[in-house]
């Protein structure tokens, strides 16, 4: 009987102490969010008809957004932060030297209410002999305090999205990519 009261004030303890772990010393769930890049909820920065080039402001989350870039039949964005930092990804450079397009939607990896990476289909014509054959890319970016820039090109697979959201959730120790030598 004595163990017993020994024991059950122990066990009460136990759970209680469980019961009261703060919510920061689990790891925060990763989460994806989207916002469209398509131009339908972006706004109009720059339109320049005669070269044909444009400047949209799209929407991002946590007071972050995306500016979209189209200049000579070739896209790119920057993520732009919430104090109004722009961090060029340059997607035509470091993704496709070839003319390009954006998927329609932005892949936000968020954790803890913060993005930690972002998700973006690049659509490249790299076939000079058929410029109407597309070979379509994820280019995976992350979010950190220090940096903001193109971690990972996943090529086309049955798992692209599958390994851009493995990548993504990796982002943060992975150096930025550089443009390939021509």
């Amino acid at each position: 009987m004595e163990f017993m009261s020994i024991l059950l004030p122990a066990v009460f303890l136990a759970c209680t102490l469980l019961a009261a772990t703060p919510s920061w010393a689990a790891p925060a769930k990763v989460e994806s969010v989207y916002t469209d890049i398509s131009g339908k909820d972006c706004v109009t920065v720059e339109l320049d008809e005669e070269i044909g080039s444009s400047h949209l402001r799209c929407p991002g989350v946590a007071g972050f957004q995306l500016d979209l870039y189209d200049s000579d039949n070739r896209m790119s964005l920057d993520v732009v932060t919430p104090d109004g930092k722009s961090h060029p990804l340059d997607f035509w450079q470091v993704i496709t030297w070839g003319f390009s397009s954006l998927g329609d939607k932005a892949e936000w990896r968020i954790e803890g209410g913060k993005p930690i990476a972002l998700i973006v289909r690049v659509n490249a014509s790299e076939d000079a002999e058929d410029s109407s054959r597309i070979t379509s890319y994820l280019a995976v970016s992350k979010i950190t305090q220090e940096k903001i820039c193109v971690v990972a090109k996943i090529p086309p697979t049955a798992k692209a999205n599958e390994a851009a959201r493995k990548a993504a959730d990796s982002a943060s120790s992975k150096p930025c990519l550089t443009p390939p030598v021509e």
